[in-house]
Order: C-alpha cells, then structure tokens, then sequence
C-alpha cells in the first residue's frame, strides 16, 4: 500500500499553469518557427537559451537566493515536457543544463561553488555541461579511463568524455574523473571545469539522427590543471554523487520523453480529423481510432509515473526505483506513439513537410541517453530484489 506522502496527486499547481501558458506562448514565437532551419543545420541556438534564461527557465530547480526560479521537479517536469511537445531538441538541451551540470552543483557545490556558478547558469549568461559517459565505458561508469591525478594543491584531468550535450559550447562542466582504482565506487571525484581552462578543448561533434539542434560532442582533458577548490565534495564522492543527480536526470527525459510524445499525438490527432478518405475522416475508421486510443492512454500513464516520481523528489523521499519506471516507461512511449504517429500521416508522416517525421527520430535518444532502458530494468529490478 502506498504511505500517505507518496501517494500521487493529478492536480496541476497554480505553477505549472503559469510555466506550461508561458513555454507555449514562447515556443510559438522563438521556436516553432526556426526549428527545422536548426534541425537541418545542426545548429544549436545559443541565444534562444539566453532568453529562456530571461524567463527563468534554465535555472527551474534553483533557489531565488541564486538567482533561480526555486521551484520544484513538479514545475520543472511541466516546463521540460512543454518545451519538448514542441521541440525535443530544445527540450533535451535544456534537461541536461538544469538536472545535471545545475543540480549538480546545487547538490553537492560548497557555499562558494554555488555563489559562483549558479547564478550565471540559472540566467543563461552561461550553459552547462555534464561528463561521465565515455569512449569505451558508456553504461560501465565504473571502468572510466579520465583520471585525475594530485599534483600538490592541483588535479592533473587526462581522458575524453563523448556524447557530452553541450560539450563544446558549455561555458562550464562537472566532469567526473577517476582518482582511485578501476571499478572502486568510491574511486572518482566530481570537478568543476570552465571552458578556457587550459588543457579542455572539445573534441568531434556527433552527427545524429535526432535531437539535432542540442549539441552533442567530445570534451578532452590533455594535462588540464584544476584547482582542489574545484572539486565537489570529498575526494572520492563523485561517482555515488553522478548516482543520484541521475535519479533526477531521469525525471528530465522522462519528461522529456513525454513531451515529445504529446507533440506527436496531438499533431495525429489533428490529421486524423483532417484527413479525409472514402468520403469520410480517417479519425472514423477503426483502425485509427484505437491506434489513437492506445496513444493517449500510454501518454496518461507515463504522465503518472512521472508525476509520482517528481513528487517523491519534491518530498525528498527515495526515488531510484520510481525514477527509472518513470524514465523507461515514459521514452518508450515517446517511440511508440511518435511510430503510430507517422503511420496515421501515411507517406506525408514520412516526409519533412509534417512534423511527426522529426518527432520519430527525436524520441529514439530517450531510450538510450541518461542510462538505456535495460539499464532501466536492471535498476528497477536490483530495487526489487534487495
């Protein structure tokens, strides 16, 4: 039976009316219509964040003593979902500024780290970064190759990050690197790197599928000097420290997943309206009507997941198991119905002049980024079985 504090409530707060009124009116104007200009470009639209940055976006999590918007992840699920219902792209690039270089340091920062980084990332003046994922490790965190080495008052950062969201324009980065043995959970430590730090540079920037107008690239460290004031924490806590600002991370795609699926059904529903065959809607064949029926009920029970987990987090009770059912459910719904989708649209659904083509490709990264969906289950399942 579920306690009282962690049962789930679907009542939309007076915040998130707010945010989700304001994304939409946003996204219509400084979104909508450059997206696929971005997407084809591969561009990401720096300035667009530092609007968003302006409205309180890109620091959603963090208090006002910092410059943020000091709401909770009930808000920041809302905001997230909605920016991605139009552009997963966007979406995704501001999930990875806010749940893990921003609430990062939030979580783990000294005074001083915070009073220094967090307002500039809650503004937009500058975005974040996050490095844990490598080359030759991905899921296997434990095995990282960067290391960091103790010169005196310094750590000497040797190795490559890939796959890195803003990994070449981020102004600033938590990189967690090795500092004891292989595989020693308690062996990486979490630093704070800034762009023009010597020895950081960013390394090859991806060409995906997806997500195409949120940067994705390499950063290299080659003998980067970082002062011990830089770390996060004691010597040691950064990877049990990566475990639970993923906890969070997870949330953001599971919103994001969300929205990206919403976009899709809302967009195939409208079609299916429109469309007319034999004299008639395609909305009215049956066919149709349960693909979209089952669309909309997979979309409800991501959003309750999600919901469940985000209030959890905003009660600070555990979340591990919650978040990651939250994450897994809600990315592969976002490809289900985002696949449903271009089959309502037919051979127009395959093409770029309807939306529903950018919507499949986006919603395909979210079964894999932030941890994969068997990595998922094998979360979900050791919470389980413990």
């Amino acid at each position: 039976m579920i306690e009282a504090e962690q049962q789930v409530s679907m009542e939309v707060t007076e915040g998130q009316r707010m945010i989700a009124q304001m994304v939409r009116d946003f996204g219509d104007k400084e979104i909508r219509p450059f997206m696929m200009k971005w997407d084809e470009a591969q561009e990401f639209p720096v300035d667009l964040f530092r609007q968003m940055g302006d409205l309180g976006l890109m620091g959603v999590l963090v208090p006002h003593e910092y410059g943020g918007s000091g709401f909770g992840y009930m808000e920041y699920v809302t905001a997230v979902s909605e920016v991605a219902r139009i552009d997963g792209s966007i979406g995704l690039s501001l999930a990875a500024h806010n749940s893990l270089c921003t609430n990062h340091i939030l979580e783990f920062a000294s005074e001083s780290q915070k009073k220094r980084y967090l307002p500039k990332l809650a503004s937009g003046e500058w975005i974040g970064a996050w490095g844990l994922t490598e080359p030759n490790t991905g899921s296997d965190a434990g095995n990282m190759r960067t290391v960091a080495t103790r010169e005196g008052e310094y750590y000497v950062l040797n190795g490559t990050k890939n796959f890195i969201t803003h990994g070449k324009t981020g102004q600033v980065a938590v990189v967690i690197a090795r500092t004891g043995k292989p595989g020693d959970s308690h062996g990486m430590s979490a630093f704070i790197v800034e762009r023009g730090t010597p020895g950081f540079s960013a390394g090859k920037k991806e060409n995906k599928l997806g997500m195409r107008a949120s940067e994705t690239a390499e950063m290299i460290f080659s003998d980067c000097k970082v002062h011990e004031s830089q770390r996060m924490g004691e010597e040691g806590d950064g990877f049990i420290q990566s475990l639970k600002v993923l906890d969070g991370g997870r949330i953001s795609i599971a919103a994001l997943s969300l929205g990206i699926a919403q976009g899709a059904f809302d967009a195939a529903l409208s079609y299916s309206k429109e469309r007319h065959q034999f004299n008639k809607p395609i909305s009215s064949f049956q066919g149709i009507s349960f693909k979209l029926a089952d669309m909309a009920t997979r979309i409800e029970a991501a959003k309750m997941l999600i919901y469940r987990a985000a209030q959890l987090k905003d009660n600070h009770l555990p979340v591990t198991k919650e978040s990651a059912m939250a994450k897994l459910y809600a990315s592969e719904t976002a490809v289900e119905v985002a696949n449903e989708a271009v089959q309502i649209f037919g051979g127009y659904g395959y093409t770029k002049d309807f939306p529903v083509e950018k919507y499949y490709r986006d919603a395909k990264l979210c079964t894999i980024g932030e941890g994969t969906s068997e990595i998922q289950k094998l979360v979900i399942s050791r919470s389980l079985l413990k």
